[in-house]
């Protein structure tokens, strides 16, 4: 140990080093995704299945982002997972886009479809 660092020997060229260690961080692709689904309506629950992030960590970017949660509490959005065929294809039924809203974003390699259904009788 040299200044309260952990020092290592390589054992082919007996050279000493250390090794920098920044701690975890977490790509800001997945913050940015997590407080979008957030905003959304999606549960931390949902976006820690969906991302792979621990709730707390989302929870902890919506206090530091100043993020509100929607103000409707009755609003529960459907989401669904798809490939980019599954995806053309779903889009491709007309059906289904009548008297809805939707967001679609990606999610890795995936997209993420979030829809949400006018009430009946509302315009």
């Amino acid at each position: 140990m040299v200044k309260g660092r952990q020092r290592y020997l390589c054992k082919s060229c007996n050279y000493y080093f250390s090794v920098l260690k920044d701690g975890k961080s977490i790509d800001t692709y997945y913050v940015i995704k997590a407080l979008q689904l957030y905003i959304e309506g999606v549960s931390l629950r949902e976006i820690e299945r969906l991302i792979g992030v621990s709730h707390v960590s989302v929870m902890n970017w919506v206090k530091k982002y100043g993020i509100s949660a929607p103000e409707n509490p009755e609003y529960h959005p459907t989401y669904k997972v798809l490939r980019h065929d599954e995806l053309t294809s779903y889009l491709s039924n007309r059906d289904q886009l009548k008297n809805a809203g939707m967001i679609i974003t990606e999610l890795g390699d995936k997209f993420m479809l979030i829809k949400w259904e006018r009430l009946k009788g509302k315009k």
